[in-house]
């Protein structure tokens, strides 16, 4: 399998990750958990899990003073206010909307990354992510009437917050391999959180056992195999490609959604499904007008 095709299952298996993250937080929340304990549980598990393995692999860590500045900034700040905004967003306005407004990051992310990182921004590009955001659309069936404003800028500025977290990650993983590059930003987001909840009452580690299983699995799943493959396939097919790709993500939170809590997709879900696979597919495809050159295995460091 050549690298961008790899890249592209990697960043399948990063959407499939994310989107997890409902449901994960359902089965926490029924157990007791707030929003900032299941954050903490993610990421302080998910560096365990990273750091455990680079001992065991007896890998060196090293990293100079301006890309341990990068990561604290990743880490600690960018990702933190990205998922405090994201999830203050919803208690204005519904979780559809919440994720339609954020999923306006692929936009950022393609202008952004065509300007900073010169990533070609093509004709067939720019229509994946029309198509991808009607298909959205019609996947959540939102209502726009009534709205609450302060909901919809919270939505907004976690996609804005999102993107550049993704055009700096991308500039970092030019000089640092993609494994420490997760573990650190994990770390530092989990002190992040750690020091929020502490100083605002909200940290409670006393929670009931489904409340931990549920942890462990938006940890495993949602954080160390997503926020890897993410990484990873940004790093073979680049931030603008991925993001489009990860597009793909509340349509399998839907479906598996439907799978097990017995929920129905609409004929106009399955319509804006097909839509937003549609759109994915002409990134893919997009590879052979361009035929560019990508990162080999042997360039990953991971």
């Amino acid at each position: 399998m050549s690298s961008f095709y790899k890249g592209v299952v990697l960043a399948f298996l990063s959407a499939t990750g994310f989107a997890f993250i409902p449901i994960f937080a359902l089965y926490a929340y029924e157990g007791g958990a707030n929003v900032t304990t299941l954050l903490f549980l993610r990421f302080i598990l998910a560096a365990l899990c990273f750091f455990t393995y680079l001992a065991l692999k007896k890998k060196s860590i090293s990293f100079t003073r301006g890309n341990l500045k990068y990561l604290i900034l990743l880490g600690g700040v960018i990702y933190t206010l990205q998922s405090n905004l994201y999830f203050s967003s919803v208690k204005y306005i519904p979780a559809s909307l919440a994720v339609l407004f954020f999923y306006s990051y692929p936009v950022f992310v393609a202008v952004t990354s065509s300007l900073v990182d010169k990533e070609k921004l093509t004709k067939q590009i720019v229509l994946s992510i029309v198509i991808s955001m009607l298909g959205l659309i019609l996947v959540l069936g939102t209502s726009f009437g009534n709205i609450n404003i302060l909901g919809v800028l919270l939505a907004l500025g976690a996609g804005i917050v999102y993107t550049f977290y993704i055009v700096l990650g991308n500039r970092v993983l030019k000089d640092s391999p993609v494994l420490e590059t997760s573990a650190f930003i994990c770390l530092f987001a989990g002190i992040s959180l750690a020091v929020i909840g502490v100083s605002t009452g909200t940290l409670n580690i006393h929670l009931t056992t489904k409340a931990w299983l549920a942890a462990v699995g938006v940890s495993l799943c949602c954080t160390v195999l997503a926020i890897f493959t993410f990484f990873r396939g940004m790093e073979l097919i680049g931030s603008t490609r991925t993001s489009i790709l990860s597009m793909v993500e509340p349509l399998i939170t839907i479906v598996f959604s439907a799978l097990l809590f017995g929920e129905r997709m609409t004929a106009l879900q399955i319509l804006g499904g097909a839509a937003v696979l549609i759109g994915a597919i002409l990134v893919v495809l997009s590879r052979e007008k361009e035929k560019p050159v990508y990162k080999t295995e042997a360039g990953s460091g991971a």
